[in-house]
């Protein structure tokens, strides 16, 4: 009988995903020499509830992208589409249908659910907690933030047209949910910047790391896969229990860095958890391939971005 056996214990795989890590070993071994440095502060910007919640507008802040059927397969099973990406901040009216996609982001493909909106979106959580009068109404619009590696250009640029967008809208309190390792690092940014122009925020994210590293007011942690953050797929009442958490941490937080997990599972078997950029996992063929789709996207990435931001 193993120690492990004798007391229970869980797999040494059953915790949250180091991503830094482990985007850090898949890119230097598909041959980048240089690592990628990750957004981290000490301090932590902070601002209690001003009024109650059902008092409050809430604002939504999302990575994912409306769906272009001309920019190729966005849909459940789509491969990355770097041609979905978007680099400009945008805004869409709340009460219009949102057919949100995540195909433009490095999602856990392999164990995310593509199809499910409220998995990324939670806009019906959203609108029975307002139906509920858990909050007074959600924000005119809601906002879409790009998934940019420039940490400069998402403070300097991004940040504040959101704010702009934010304050139009009157927002008093805003929940950000990522997808990607770099989504998790961008709404991180987002939040400290909103925090410090005086709105709450929460993060409900899945990379744990990322965006502890950065430094956050509230962060709702779901050990989900990436681009599933806000709730089980299917499940309405995980999207109404997650979203409730949410709004908790917006009331309850005592100070900046404060973490909640969320109770949830998304499987008694902790296996998925190996999957995401483990090149452990492929053959050298399967790298090899893995290097040239990479360079590819960069390659259109590259030239949507000249074509929105110059830059």
């Amino acid at each position: 009988m193993t120690q492990n056996t004798e007391f229970s214990f869980a797999s040494e795989s059953n915790q949250p995903i180091r991503y830094m890590d482990r985007t850090r070993n898949y890119y230097l071994g598909l041959g980048y020499e240089t690592p990628y440095v990750w957004a981290h502060y000490a301090d932590v910007p902070f601002t209690p509830l001003r009024k109650p919640l059902n008092q409050s507008i809430l604002g939504l802040v999302t990575t994912a992208v409306p769906f272009d059927a001309s920019k190729g397969p966005q849909g459940p099973g789509a491969p990355y589409n770097a041609g979905a990406k978007f680099y400009e901040p945008y805004s869409q009216p709340i009460h219009q249908d949102a057919d949100l996609r995540i195909a433009h982001v490095g999602i856990d493909r392999r164990n995310a659910n593509m199809q499910d909106v409220n998995c990324w979106f939670p806009l019906i959580a959203a609108k029975e907690a307002v139906r509920s009068g858990r909050i007074l109404k959600l924000a005119d619009h809601f906002y879409g933030l790009p998934t940019n590696r420039s940490q400069r250009h998402t403070l300097d640029v991004d940040a504040p047209l959101i704010l702009s967008k934010m304050l139009a809208d009157q927002v008093d309190v805003a929940i950000l949910i990522p997808n990607c390792p770099i989504c998790h690092q961008s709404q991180s940014l987002l939040a400290r910047f909103l925090e410090a122009a005086g709105i709450p925020t929460v993060v409900m994210g899945a990379a744990k790391d990322i965006v502890e590293y950065c430094g956050v007011p509230r962060f709702l942690f779901s050990d989900f896969p990436l681009g599933n953050a806000a709730a089980l797929p299917n499940n309405p009442a995980s999207q109404a229990s997650n979203f409730e958490l949410a709004l908790r941490l917006l009331e309850c937080a005592p100070a900046a860095r404060t973490t909640v997990q969320s109770p949830l599972i998304w499987s008694s078997d902790a296996a998925w958890k190996l999957d995401y950029s483990n090149l452990a996992k492929l053959s050298s063929e399967e790298v090899a391939r893995l290097r040239k789709e990479v360079e590819t996207a960069r390659e259109t990435a590259r030239e949507l971005r000249l074509k929105s931001v110059g830059t």
